[in-house]
Parts: C-alpha cells; structure tokens; sequence
C-alpha cells in the first residue's frame, strides 16, 4: 500500500524540502500552503481551509501514513503585536495541527507518525518575539499530550530547530564558527530528522522533542567571551 503524508507549509523553505525528501522515497504528498504549488492552497489559520483541505484530502486518499505540522510565521511581540495578530499566530502553529491530527486520528495507517516542526524559540528568545515564541511553546507542549491521546496508534514528536539557513546567505566563517557543530544549519537536517522519526526505525521514540541547533542552546555566551560584547540598544 502507498505511503501518504499531509505536509502543511510545503510550498517553501523547510516544508518544501521534507515535502521532496518524501517524494524521493516514493510517498505522495498532499502539501496545504497560502503559497503557489501546494496541493491547496490556503491559509490553516482559517477552519474552514482546514475542513476543505481535509474533504479533498479523504476525496483523493483512503488513509494517511504522515503528518507533518510544518506552517507557521511570526507577527513580531510584545512592541508591535496587536491581539489579533497573536491569535493569528497561534491558529496557524497550535490551532491548525491539533485540529488535524483531530480530524485526520481515525484516518491513520496503524503505525503512523505525526511529527510537529517546533523550534529552539520555544525555549530561548530574542526580543519582541512573542507570537512566534509562543506558538513553538505550544506545540511542544501540544506534542506530548497528542503522544499520550493517540499512543498505540500513532507516534507524535517534535523537532526543534535553531538557526537554519532558508536563502544560502549565511555561509561565512563567523556564522560557522559560532556554532559548535562549525556551520549553520540547512533544511535538509530538518529533513531527513523528519524521515527518521516517520520510518519505522523510530518505532520506539514518541513524545519527544529532538532539538537540531548544531549545539547553540547548549553554548554558554559571556560578555567579552570570545570577542563577543553585549550592547543594550
């Protein structure tokens, strides 16, 4: 039987990526995508994109193997966010992959993975990034709670990435070397994380958050530690 996997955000950037990776091991892909060349196109942060989507999905497919909950952006924080541009973020990080996993838990091959694209952000900040903080929080918390909800039938875990380079722009020295696995990230380590904890390889982990940053958020940084000095602006 054909393997499917629902890759939401698949358009671009790390989606568009995990949505080829798949591809290239012979699954079909139903990516959902506000961008051009999703399967749908539309913005999850709207339910009835959802419940489209999903009557399309069920229309053209007779179970899922993989979900992934990939979409997701940021509308600034604490200085420039409005209310509704917070719940915004939230729809489209939390909201929309609870309600597919909701939606789509009886639709499930037995064995099947959904894995949550969460981020480094969800522990550890810059300013005026709250919306974005916020949604990773929640998905990892969201992560466990699906993974006791649905355990025995399906495995759900979390990635976190840290800095990963979308546009190939930060390639120098510097960036390398700041990182203790001496470069920056790239999609496709998001990628083939996302093919390991789908196969059945991973058939022992769920619940859990696997944290791909090449080592930066165990990385003690000191004022004047190694050239680095803080300025507050």
């Amino acid at each position: 039987m054909e393997k499917v996997a629902i890759v939401t955000g698949g358009a671009k950037g790390i989606g568009k990526v995990i949505c080829e990776y798949f591809i290239a091991k012979g699954v079909t892909v139903f990516s959902i995508d506000k961008q051009e060349g999703a399967t749908y196109k539309g913005d999850i942060g709207e339910k009835h994109v959802l419940d489209n989507a999903i009557h399309l999905f069920k229309e053209t497919h007779d179970h899922i193997d993989y979900l992934v909950n990939n979409a997701c952006f940021s509308n600034g924080g604490i200085e420039d966010c409005t209310y509704d541009g917070f719940n915004e973020i939230l729809k489209v990080g939390v909201t929309a992959p609870f309600y597919l996993a909701q939606q789509l838990k009886d639709y499930f091959s037995d064995g099947g993975s959904i894995v949550n694209i969460a981020s480094t952000r969800a522990f550890q900040s810059q300013e005026n990034t709250e919306s974005y903080s916020a949604a990773k929080g929640g998905i990892s918390a969201l992560t466990h709670a699906l993974a006791i909800s649905l355990s025995g039938h399906i495995r759900v875990n979390a990635i976190s990435p840290g800095w990963i380079d979308l546009e190939g722009l930060y390639n120098k020295a510097e960036h390398a070397a700041q990182h203790p696995a001496g470069r920056v990230g790239r999609p496709d380590d998001i990628a083939k994380m996302v093919m390991y904890l789908c196969s059945e390889d991973a058939g022992f982990i769920t619940g859990e958050n696997i944290v791909i940053d090449g080592g930066m958020s165990k990385l003690m940084v000191y004022h004047h530690d190694k050239g680095w000095l803080y300025t507050k602006e």
